[in-house]
């Protein structure tokens, strides 16, 4: 509690009973028993709380009895109750203006005056008449009926405006009338034990109404605005709104009190209260039957003071935005008031109340993570100052406050972000006066986003890696590193190094944290991860910390280089693969098998390196395979070796086949010449020595169905007949470290070349290969081979030729021959030869352009 009002006496032991006051500036109205009419002066002294009151007027013949007075200072007016009806007096000179005839036997009456949007004043008045509530306006110096009467269930005892509704109090129960035209009457509820009902107006166009002991605020919907009813020490005979407070006149004294917050702010004893009356602010007048009192406002400043000591910070902002100082000194003072009521809000430990208000003051972030232990770096905090000792958290409490501090320092964040590269100049407002200040945004984020990660530390670890993997994550690196160790997060403290681009340090962790048995980072696989994210840019670093996954698990660490992410693909493959053969030889064959079928890759040199490589695996298991073979033994085929070695052996014969972008030139002196002579004929293919390779299958590998698979041409296949009737010597391959026989010629396989390939053949040169001493027999086979396929051209010639002569005679027949003929029999016999072609390649025919020129010229002429 504080002293908001001091009592002091205006009228003492007066004369005549009081019945009714009113007052406008420094005049007071007193009504008295009698009838009497006592107009006071009431002017205060300067510097004092006394006053000089003077009686000017006193009219003894106002009226036989006063019952009610209301002053309209705007119209200098005075609106009374006499003798039950309405009179209307010039405030000046109290002649009467008017006597509202309607309102003869009227028991109440009640005032309500309206600034319009233009500045101009609006006289309303209800009036109660036995069961009837009628209503007026004031216009031309006389009231006028508003709407039509409204029916009352009861007398009414008490009634005020509440904007467009009248609420009326009668004996048992409580109503509110809507001015809606209709006169809708609401029901609200009980007046309580005490029979006497109690309605008065407020400042914000509710009202307050008395249920006993109790008042709660209506709004114009007859909605209660307030969670929780006023609580008086008895029971309000009156009552008087003077924001912030509700002045209320109980039997023995006077007693103020607040609606937000709910306070008990003084209790004034008088003698017997009775009346209460104001003229706006700060004028309010208390009477008895005999005594009139003045209650002269405490000076707002001395209020702030003894409420800040109270620690009721809310009615002193109240108070502070309704001081008279200039804007900006009332700006500063309520800024300091809400920054303490923050921090005592903080110190009750309503700790979301607390960081809501921090957040509208604008508030220097650091003040506020300040309030909570082991946030900021120690140096920095001493130099923060706090209005009273901070409480000790723990536990749950700690854990709430937490809570509360992440929700405001997110809402910072987001602000902050937004605002990071603006160029205007960057403040905040200390929590104390003289206490230092954040000046850089950047700053700010990196102590916000480090306080973020301890709290998410302290209240939900889930919540760490996302912070961490924000991309404008400003983490001071040095704490958080500090902090997650501390905490034993280790994956955490990955992405954190990960994404400050502190890779040695992250991929020393790794390796640290791999053997270690409960770690969450144990094994290589998220090492393996980290390498293959690090791209070009990092390749020494990959170099650096592959090998141990490399040694434990070769074929995870070949990911490390072909995973299908572009980071991996686009790592130099030369620099890659010459780190593999150096030290890790048995990967580098996977390697180049994986960028040359997977992804595409034709440059030689990785061709070339591939071949070399196999041909090192090749011979050394062949020299073992060799060696382990029974004397007298023949080696299997090419390919058909078990194991290893047939493995190698295939990929190396089928890649000499399949690829187009290694360089034999350059590999052929790399192979044996006493084995691997099929690897060599594919070479000396390649290069275009066809009869050298076709040598070593036909007299080496003896294999003629070889010969024959892979050459597929007219020159070689004359060459491949050459080869078997006139075999050249031995030295024809050149230095062959090998015992090789002296080929002999072999005219059963020349033979069988003849008959199976005769249409691939230039007959006449075929038949001047053969020997002299070629049995006739033979030679004919072959020739009636010759024959019969030139006797199944000829009749192929003759149907095509039909063909076309039908199709024209067809067409010329039914007319559809409208344009130049040659042109047209030129487009007929395209149209022709495209399906002959169709049909020759489902036959296997052989046709001769030349053929279908002359039969189609042959019937133009025709």
């Amino acid at each position: 509690m504080h002293d908001a009002y001091e009592p002091v006496p205006i009228l003492e032991k007066l004369p005549l009973q009081i019945d009714c006051l009113a007052t406008w500036d420094d005049w007071l109205l007193v009504g008295t028993k009698p009838g009497h009419l006592l107009l006071y002066r009431v002017k205060k002294d300067a510097g004092t709380n006394r006053f000089e009151v003077t009686l000017e007027k006193s009219n003894k013949n106002f009226s036989k009895k006063i019952q009610q007075l209301f002053v309209v200072s705007q119209y200098k007016i005075l609106v009374s109750l006499l003798e039950n009806n309405i009179h209307v007096h010039d405030l000046l000179t109290f002649q009467q203006i008017t006597v509202v005839s309607k309102a003869r036997g009227a028991t109440l009456f009640a005032c309500d005056l309206q600034q319009s949007s233009s500045g101009e004043a609006k006289l309303r008045m209800c009036v109660a008449v036995k069961r009837k509530i009628q209503l007026y306006y004031w216009k031309d110096r006389d009231f006028h009926e508003l709407q039509g009467d409204v029916t009352a269930p009861d007398i009414p005892k008490s009634m005020a405006w509440c904007e467009n509704s009248i609420c009326v109090g009668f004996k048992r129960d409580y109503y509110l009338i809507r001015m809606d035209g209709r006169g809708t009457v609401k029901e609200l509820f009980p007046t309580g034990k005490q029979l006497e009902p109690l309605v008065a107006p407020l400042a914000d166009g509710k009202v307050a109404v008395g249920q006993d002991d109790l008042t709660v605020v209506l709004n114009e919907e007859g909605v209660c605005t307030q969670k929780c009813a006023l609580n008086w020490t008895d029971i309000p005979v009156a009552m008087e709104h003077q924001p912030p407070y509700i002045i209320a006149v109980l039997p023995r004294y006077v007693e103020i009190r607040t609606l937000e917050p709910r306070l008990l702010v003084q209790s004034v004893e008088l003698q017997r209260p009775r009346f209460i009356t104001s003229a706006g602010s700060n004028v309010v007048y208390v009477a008895s039957n005999h005594f009139v009192w003045r209650l002269v406002p405490i000076s707002i400043a001395s209020q702030i003071r003894q409420l800040l000591q109270d620690k009721q910070f809310e009615l002193a902002l109240q108070l502070a935005k309704m001081k008279d100082d200039s804007d900006a000194d009332k700006r500063q003072q309520i800024h300091h008031i809400q920054n303490l009521f923050a921090f005592n809000l903080y110190c009750q430990k309503r700790f979301d109340d607390s960081m809501q208000v921090f957040a509208k003051l604008g508030t220097d972030p650091t003040h506020v993570i300040g309030l909570y232990p082991d946030l900021l770096p120690s140096d920095y905090r001493k130099q923060l100052h706090y209005p009273n000792p901070l409480p000790t958290l723990s536990g749950a409490e700690l854990e709430k406050a937490h809570l509360a501090l992440i929700d405001y320092l997110t809402q910072k964040r987001s602000h902050l972000v937004k605002q990071l590269n603006d160029s205007d100049p960057f403040t905040t407002s200390p929590l104390m006066e003289g206490t230092p200040t954040i000046k850089s945004r950047k700053k700010l984020l990196q102590i916000i986003d480090t306080t973020l990660l301890k709290c998410y530390l302290h209240t939900n670890v889930a919540l760490v890696s996302p912070l961490l993997r924000l991309e404008n994550n400003h983490c001071h690196i040095e704490e958080s590193e500090y902090v997650l160790k501390k905490a034993h997060k280790y994956s955490e403290l990955i992405i954190l190094y990960e994404k400050k681009g502190l890779h040695q340090k992250a991929l020393q962790v790794l390796l640290d944290q791999s053997t270690k048995a409960n770690s969450p980072l144990k094994g290589h696989e998220r090492t393996v991860q980290y390498l293959q994210r690090l791209g070009v840019e990092n390749l020494g670093m990959i170099f650096e910390f592959s090998p141990w996954v490399l040694k434990i698990c070769p074929e995870d660490g070949l990911k490390i280089f072909t995973e299908d992410l572009t980071e991996v693909e686009t790592l130099p493959r030369d620099k890659v693969l010459n780190f593999l053969k150096d030290g890790f030889k048995d990967l580098a064959i996977p390697y180049l098998e994986h960028i040359i079928y997977m992804w595409d890759e034709t440059r030689p040199e990785f061709h070339n390196v591939l071949i070399q490589l196999y041909l090192e695996k090749v011979q050394g298991l062949m020299k073992v395979y060799l060696n382990s073979l029974p004397e007298g033994q023949t080696p299997v085929a090419a390919g058909k070796e078990s194991g290893e070695l047939g493995e190698y052996r295939n990929k190396l014969l089928s890649f000499l086949e399949v690829s187009s972008s290694y360089e034999p030139e350059r590999l052929i002196s790399d192979f044996p010449f006493d084995g691997l002579l099929e690897e060599r004929a594919l070479l000396l293919g390649r290069m275009g020595k066809h009869e050298q390779a076709l040598f070593i299958y036909v007299h080496i590998l003896k294999d003629t169905h070889m010969a024959e698979d892979h050459y597929h041409t007219d020159t070689v296949y004359l060459s491949l007949l050459r080869m078997y009737l006139s075999p050249p010597d031995v030295h024809f391959l050149g230095p062959i470290k090998m015992e090789l026989c002296e080929p002999q010629a072999n005219l059963q396989a020349a033979l069988k070349v003849l008959q199976l390939h005769h249409s691939k053949l230039n007959t006449t040169k075929a038949i001047n290969l053969l020997p002299a001493n070629t049995q006739i027999r033979e030679i004919q086979v072959f020739l009636e081979s010759v024959l019969e396929e030139k006797a199944g051209r000829k009749r192929f010639d003759q149907v095509l030729k039909s063909l076309l002569q039908a199709e024209f005679l067809r067409r010329s027949e039914t007319g559809a021959l409208h344009v130049n003929i040659s042109c047209y029999c030129n487009i007929l016999f395209c149209n022709t030869l495209a399906c002959v072609h169709h049909a020759q390649i489902k036959l296997g025919f052989f046709c001769d352009a030349k053929v279908h020129t002359w039969v189609c010229s042959e019937r133009l002429y025709k």
